[in-house]
């Protein structure tokens, strides 16, 4: 189906479940913005490639097909013992969180949810199921009001009439409604903010030309496309006040794992004196990751730089090609972190302390 001929691209689910079918339902966004289509997903690697192939992306959506989609896996072990269903799960875990090194919700989702089968291994399989189905279930409507929050949090920060910057997907496609980077923009279009945002084309995989651009233009916002190296003109213009861009880890020291080019975004921001913001749900927050330097990054196949997005290949034959997914933003470049609990300011390590241990107390 054709997006612009069917309903607004803000109308779809961007990850559901359908249990009748036992299908994780997501919306391909590989084919965007020209085609929406959503697709069935019914088998470990079915699942797998869509993670990978970048048909369902964004930090918070993998995390939510993830839970999903092991739910649906573990629905459908024929075993009645633990031992013989946990072993499977293991497997089905396991295999699934081999598809991105880097976003660390996609392992945290996973995780949880074996955490539902270890804590309730004295019930019947079939109990444990439905459990694993609850858990799921309630990680998406948790995405949802954790991305409103972020969005609450990130919209005191800025003023009506704002220009904004952001880097990549961190909007609606890349979550379960709102997005993270995008929440504030979001909740300001519904309060007539009237933000101007500017939005990277982000390489080599452009999503903030194929999504970012295409979802805030659906949702009605003033959103301009610019190139990556195109950043450093609209800041010394003064059109930019603030940065928004999401992440897909964040380490103990507050160092950031996001899409290629936020650290040379926040680089250019610090010169120009513009705020720099990174949102993010605290479960992108990787306690056991202690800086910047200990993220895995992921590295991308060439063929995304030389030939995806051209009729003909647009690099020389042979040439070698450096492709890495992410890149890390330094703590010192950031001006503050936004979580669902509010705005967390350097020292991070210390902030994050605090935060998880008012969290424990609540």
């Amino acid at each position: 189906m054709n997006a612009q001929q069917d309903k607004n691209i803000m109308e779809y689910e961007t990850v559901a479940l359908d249990d009748a079918d036992s299908a994780l339902v997501v919306l391909d966004q590989t084919k965007l913005p020209t085609t929406a289509e959503l697709i069935r997903l019914h088998t470990a690697q079915e699942i797998r490639d869509a993670i990978y192939l970048l048909k369902v992306r964004g930090a918070p959506a993998i995390g939510v097909a993830a839970a999903f989609g092991i739910y649906l896996l573990a629905k459908g072990i024929d075993a009645e013992d633990y031992d013989t269903f946990y072993r499977k799960f293991r497997a089905y875990k396991d295999y699934l969180n081999s598809a991105r090194p880097t976003a660390v919700n996609l392992s945290w989702a996973l995780n949880r949810m074996e955490r539902v089968c270890e804590d309730n291994r004295a019930l019947p399989v079939a109990e444990i199921k439905q459990r694993l189905k609850e858990t799921a279930v309630a990680m998406k409507e948790e995405d949802i009001r954790v991305c409103r929050a972020i969005g609450e949090h990130g919209l005191t920060l800025v003023k009506p009439g704002d220009g904004i910057l952001t880097h990549c997907n961190a909007g609606q496609l890349a979550a379960c409604r709102y997005g993270t980077a995008t929440a504030p923009i979001y909740l300001g279009q519904e309060r007539g903010y009237h933000f101007h945002v500017f939005a990277d084309e982000t390489r080599p995989l452009l999503q903030g030309a194929r999504l970012t651009a295409y979802e805030l233009l659906a949702a009605g916002v003033d959103v301009t496309l610019i190139c990556d190296n195109m950043c450093a003109s609209v800041m010394r213009n003064g059109q930019i006040n603030a940065v928004f861009v999401g992440c897909d880890r964040v380490a103990a020291n507050g160092d950031v794992a996001n899409k290629i080019g936020t650290s040379v975004v926040a680089t250019v921001a610090k010169r120009y004196n513009v705020p720099f913001y990174v949102c993010a749900p605290t479960s992108t927050i990787d306690r056991d990751t202690p800086t910047g330097a200990d993220i895995e990054i992921e590295q991308r196949p060439a063929h995304e730089v030389t030939d995806m997005w051209y009729e003909k290949p647009m690099a020389p034959a042979g040439v070698k090609v450096f492709n890495p997914a992410f890149d890390v933003t330094d703590s010192d470049l950031i001006t503050g972190i936004v979580t669902e609990y509010g705005v967390m300011r350097a020292p991070y390590t210390e902030a994050f302390k605090e935060l998880f241990r008012s969290r424990q107390s609540l």
